[in-house]
């Protein structure tokens, strides 16, 4: 398995609505055009997987670590076929006044609401069948606007949405 790790940035908007940070990554790559969280492979020179989340979170959106308070280490994902090991931080964050995204890798930053992640009419199930999988498999997803929200991101964030709602963080 491949070591990596995300930060999973929230942040209350300016109407004081509690929001998830997402990016849609660029067609190329192993996870090519889906919604995800910065970050991404550890490098040699990282001197931890946070190390690694923060620079990768640096280099994708712009935002840096004076931008970023680490709230939890969330629980460790595999990933099902691409070999990634993904270990994810809360962290609340203080967006830029503009995101300063890196492309190709990335086409698009999102500030997704909680409260439309928590809305049942968002959340989906379908029977899909992708090339690299041996068979058809029932995914779970949230679509956020015309974009599914599933996999490993869809795993870490699932089990966060009501607990955020709740407050059992701070943000």
């Amino acid at each position: 398995m491949r070591e990596s790790a995300v930060i999973v940035p929230v942040f209350r908007d300016a109407a004081g609505e509690l929001r998830v940070l997402l990016v849609r990554r660029g067609e190329r790559g192993v996870h090519g055009g889906q919604l995800a969280f910065p970050g991404g492979k550890r490098d040699p020179e990282d001197a931890s997987l946070l190390a690694t989340a923060l620079r990768e979170t640096r280099e994708e959106v712009g935002l840096g670590p004076e931008s970023i308070a680490v709230l939890a280490a969330l629980p460790v994902i595999e990933t099902f076929t691409t070999g990634f090991r993904i270990t994810p931080f809360l962290a609340r964050v203080v967006p830029p006044p503009t995101w300063q995204v890196q492309q190709p890798e990335i086409v698009e930053v999102l500030e997704v609401s909680l409260r439309h992640l928590a809305d049942p009419a968002t959340h989906a199930q379908e029977e899909w069948q992708l090339p690299e999988w041996p068979r058809p498999a029932l995914v779970s997803f949230w679509r956020v606007g015309p974009h599914p929200l599933w996999g490993a991101s869809y795993r870490i964030l699932r089990p966060l949405v009501p607990r955020l709602l709740a407050g059992e963080w701070a943000v």
